[in-house]
């Protein structure tokens, strides 16, 4: 059913159709009726969606309406929480609480605690396998990955990798798990049917995120202290590239590489590039940077909605999310949240 202003303003345009002059401009129209009806909002509002976001310093997870761009509620999580991601039906979501050495699971329907994973000590970041079953968790403090059955709550496997490792991805398939560590400046590729390392990468400083693109043909790995973005061809297991960034007026110390989204179709990598306060949007075909968009300041981490007409990016110190139009390539709004926004996930509209 059509909601009373578009309705109204569809009878008041229609009417003024009648009149000798024609009918009138859209913009004499009543602006509250002309946006319930035809404006960007109401059709925002129509597949508006959830963004979760975590707020380390202030214990709490806020959420933020796609359509609205205003924050409807806040609740408490555990201490300093950082990654946080939806299960693959969406029935639940995961806070890596890292000073609670607790990986955190909430009802998604009423934001409910229901229990904790054995995590181990520090999670940082996880990734869920494409099945849904399993949960890869980086533990930065003790330089493993935890991996949990979500199904038994149980701890399935602790696997030695680099020191202090914080990123972590899992391939299209689930044959590969990766863990990035900022130590050891290493991709470490888990083989997930033995749980051997099969291989370790050498990208540049402190790796923090890393992703695969929709095939499974390559790994991103973004490097913050060496300012730079590796690209990593999966056959051959070797760099195949190694993309830097610059920025006029901006300090390369200040270009630090962190999050990472990827459109689905695999042609379009937006990096999140901390305390440069930018993001980069890259053409992956030609691995070069198309755009820099100015966001808040010290971005962290980023996450499309569906459609992936928005990309929303957490900013650590100016304590806010930044909603950008993918279209137009520009920031729309930035939203306070908590203090030391970190994680971000989208959580469809049903």
């Amino acid at each position: 059913m059509r909601d009373l202003p578009s309705v109204v303003a569809a009878c008041l345009f229609a009417a003024s159709c009648l009149l000798p002059m024609g009918p009138l401009p859209m913009a004499l129209l009543p602006a509250g009726l002309l946006s319930g009806a035809l404006g960007p909002a109401a059709a925002a509002a129509a597949t508006a969606h959830e963004i979760y976001v975590s707020s380390e310093k202030d214990n709490t997870v806020s959420v933020i309406d796609s359509g609205t761009l205003e924050v409807t509620r806040t609740f408490a999580v555990g201490k300093r929480p950082r990654g946080i991601a939806f299960s693959r039906d969406f029935k639940q979501f995961f806070v890596c609480a890292s000073d609670s050495n607790a990986v955190q699971v909430y009802d998604a329907a009423t934001d409910q605690h229901l229990y904790d994973l054995p995590s181990g000590v520090d999670p940082e970041q996880f990734a869920v396998s494409r099945d849904g079953r399993r949960l890869f968790i980086a533990n930065e403090d003790n330089a493993v990955t935890t991996v949990v059955d979500l199904e038994t709550r149980k701890v399935v496997r602790q696997i030695d990798v680099g020191v202090e490792p914080e990123g972590m991805a899992v391939s299209p398939d689930d044959s590969i798990a990766v863990a990035t560590s900022e130590t050891t400046n290493m991709a470490h590729l888990i083989d997930t049917r033995t749980w051997e390392v099969v291989d370790n990468i050498l990208v540049d400083q402190r790796p923090r995120y890393a992703l695969f693109s929709p095939d499974g043909g390559k790994l991103w790995v973004s490097s913050e202290i060496g300012g730079t973005l590796s690209v990593i061809d999966m056959a051959t297991r070797k760099v195949e590239a190694t993309i830097a960034f610059e920025i006029a007026g901006v300090g390369r110390d200040a270009i630090q590489p962190v999050g990472l989204a990827m459109t689905r179709d695999g042609g379009t990598l937006f990096v999140a590039l901390g305390p440069a306060n930018r993001i980069a949007v890259v053409d992956v075909a030609s691995r070069k940077v198309t755009k820099y968009i100015l966001v808040g300041s010290r971005v962290w981490h980023l996450a499309l909605t569906p459609e992936e007409d928005m990309l929303f990016s957490t900013n650590g110190v100016s304590n806010d999310v930044t909603a950008v139009d993918t279209r137009a390539m520009k920031a729309l709004r930035s939203i306070k949240v908590g203090r030391y926004p970190w994680g971000v996930a989208v959580k469809p509209r049903k």
